[in-house]
Order: structure tokens, then sequence, then C-alpha cells
């Protein structure tokens, strides 16, 4: 920022430099002058940088060009006052932030520890976006008052098979595809409804299997269907699938198949709650599958054959603030591969800057990502993908 200053200083110098015995008078100086708020919008767009971060550059370059100025400032003393004014910006921040996601709370002890958790994202967002070589970035959205711990509890919900690492492919019918398309994007082929929310219910495995389902029924009979999350929370029910304390694809696909169809959407709505199966519903069987197959295990060849003819369900591990703040670009980690999240795989192509990536459609709402999608690296060293993300992919048979 320093040198943006100084380009700017040398490219139009004030006429003067007014200086004032009283800390006061710096500041007025700093902050009244015309070439001084000229020189804001150069270096903060430049850098992005916080009220507090400019203030504390500015006045340490308005006491280095001075000539005979004479008097050392103790800067931890203006670094001290620009936190307390970047503490009012980052407050104002966090009251626009609450009116647009429609946030309160109900004590104000609850409201001051969440402000603390929103300044300390908010933080690690700057510092993110302002790292060198980031090929994706991040942005507030509505889970700006929560911590990763409490983000993970609340919005991820696929719960581990106990027999997962032994499961064999019976059988995968994309095998001996050769004709693989080098990008592919269901949205534009009418495959991929609009982006849903989950809320606070762990039903990701519900949206990932409905996702894929919505897909295949459009790819073989023509016709888009909007269908039920909810249905599949209330009735889906198994030792491993439990509403919305989570649950597993390939039970969601079982329990469609048990059923002969699905409800649409409209006629068995989302509640974000668990709730009694409803059995009148239940009949409102507007779309059918016959099966699901699994796709080989940690191969993500075997992945990108299966996406190129239908969308398919994956898991993948969302730990950290960077898929918990993710905004845009293609994501690549970090991560592990403790799977505790469930997407749709809607796609995959390579970026301009020639970085390969999976299109995944989340259930987060549009607030997040790339208007509710995220583009996560392909091709990684990781037999199990980025992210775990080729770990245990299935899709439904229609």
């Amino acid at each position: 920022m320093i040198k943006a200053l100084k380009e700017f200083f040398e490219r139009s110098p004030p006429s003067t430099y007014e200086f004032r015995g009283a800390i006061a008078g710096v500041i007025i100086v700093a902050w009244c002058r015309l070439y001084y708020f000229l020189a804001v919008c150069v270096a903060c767009q430049k850098y992005d940088l916080g009220a507090e971060d400019f203030i504390v550059e500015l006045l340490v370059l308005e006491l280095t060009l001075s000539s005979g100025f004479g008097i050392l400032y103790d800067v931890s003393f203006f670094r001290a006052l620009a936190s307390a004014m970047d503490e009012t910006t980052v407050a104002e921040k966090y009251q626009q932030w609450m009116v647009q996601h429609g946030r309160s709370y109900a004590m104000q002890e609850e409201q001051t520890m969440r402000f603390q958790i929103f300044k300390n994202n908010l933080q690690f967002i700057h510092n993110f976006n302002n790292m060198e070589n980031q090929t994706y970035m991040l942005s507030l959205n509505e889970f700006a008052d929560l911590t990763n711990e409490e983000f993970l509890m609340n919005y991820a919900g696929y719960k581990l098979s106990p027999s997962e690492n032994s499961l064999k492919t019976k059988r995968f019918r994309y095998e001996n595809l050769t004709n693989v398309p080098h990008s592919i994007d269901w949205r534009k082929k009418w495959a991929v409804t609009e982006i849903k929310n989950q809320a606070s219910c762990g039903s990701c495995w519900a949206f990932s299997a409905i996702a894929a389902v919505e897909g295949i029924v459009k790819i073989k009979t023509g016709h888009l269907f909007s269908l039920s999350e909810q249905q599949l929370v209330d009735c889906a029910r198994t030792k491993k699938s439990r509403g919305c304390d989570g649950g597993y694809m390939d039970d969601a696909f079982k329990y469609i198949v048990k059923n002969q169809g699905l409800a649409k959407e409209s006629k068995y709505r989302y509640t974000a709650k668990d709730g009694n199966c409803s059995r009148r519903k239940e009949t409102f069987r507007a779309a059918r599958i016959h099966g699901y197959e699994d796709v080989p295990r940690e191969n993500e060849e075997a992945l990108l054959k299966a996406a190129s003819q239908q969308p398919v369900s994956v898991a993948l591990d969302c730990s950290g603030y960077g898929f918990q703040f993710y905004s845009g670009g293609v994501y690549r980690g970090p991560c592990r591969t403790s799977l505790n999240h469930a997407v749709t795989v809607v796609g995959y192509g390579t970026s301009e800057a020639g970085i390969k990536y999976w299109l995944v459609k989340n259930s987060w709402g549009k607030s997040w990502g790339e208007n509710g999608y995220m583009r996560i690296e392909r091709d990684v060293h990781s037999k199990k993908g980025l992210c775990g993300i080729a770990k245990i992919p299935s899709y439904p048979v229609a």
C-alpha cells in the first residue's frame, strides 16, 4: 500500500504538507485533504485493505514524507486508535449482514458472541483473499456468524457406511465408454433443477440423491421435475439414514425403488426438520428409477465417465473455513478425505487458467459459492480425489 500511495503522490503531489502538534490534527489532515481521499481509492481498490491498515500506513507515510517534522510518534498508538475505528466499521458491516440475512438474537450476550465470531471470520476472509496465487475467493455469506464446528454440525450430514471400504462394484455400465467429452454441464442440457437450501438440517444426502434422480429422469424421459427431499427425510429411514441427523445416498435410491417412485416437491414440501412419513403423499409418484450403481471406488477416470452421461451423487470433506465461505473460482483445498457432506457432480471442465475441475451442485442456497455451485479441482494426485470426491460415488438407473 505504501508503494501505491507514493506512486500517487509522485504523480500528483500535494501543494503543502500540513501538520499539527496534536495527533487529532494529523488525523484530520490525513482524512480531510482531497489528495488523501483519492489515495484511499487507489490503495484500497488495489489492496482491499481494511480501515485499520489504511490509517496506520497512511499516518506512517505522512510522517515519513514530512521533512523537519521532528517528532517521533508511537505507531502502536496509531494502531490502537485505528483499531477502534475499524471496530466501528466491522460493527456496521455486521448490522448490514444481520439485516440482509434476517438474523436476530434473543439475548444480547448471544449477539455479542456472534459478533466476535463474525469479526474473526471477516478477518480470515480478508487475509485469505489478499494472499497471492489463490485460485478461488471467499466472501461473507449466511454462515458468517458460525464457527466452522457449528457450521459442520448444522449443514453437513453424510453418514459414512460401516461397510464402505469393503463394498465391491457389481456393475459399472460406463466401464467401456471411450468417447468421453472434454467438458459437460448438465445445467445447459436442462437436467438440473434450481439450487435448493437444506437449511440447518443434515439432509444433504437426500438433496444429493434427489439431484441425481432429477437428472437421469430428465435424460430418459425429457421431463424435469423438482422432486421431494422431505419424502426421503421422513420415509427413507434405516440404521445409517436418519433424516436431519444425516444419511446415505444409496439408502435414498433403495427407498425410491421400493416405493416405486417419488413425489414432486410441490406435493411433499421441504420443512428442514424430521417428520412422520406421509403414506398418502408417498403415493404421489411423479418419477421412478429401476435401481442404482456404485462408481468404482477411488477412480476419478471412472467418475468422469459416469458424469459424462448423467449427474452423479458424491460425498466429500467440507471441513474448513475455505469451504464454508467459498464464493467462486476453482477450489483446491485444503481439505481432508473424511467424508461428511453429500453433493452432486453435474458436470466438469477446465478453467481459463487451465485447471481441471468438477462442477458440483450444493444444497446451501444461492448465497453460497457460485450461485450455489462449486468448481473443485479434479485429476489430483490422490486416488480419492480432492476432498475425497472420488471415494464413493453412485448414480441412479432409470
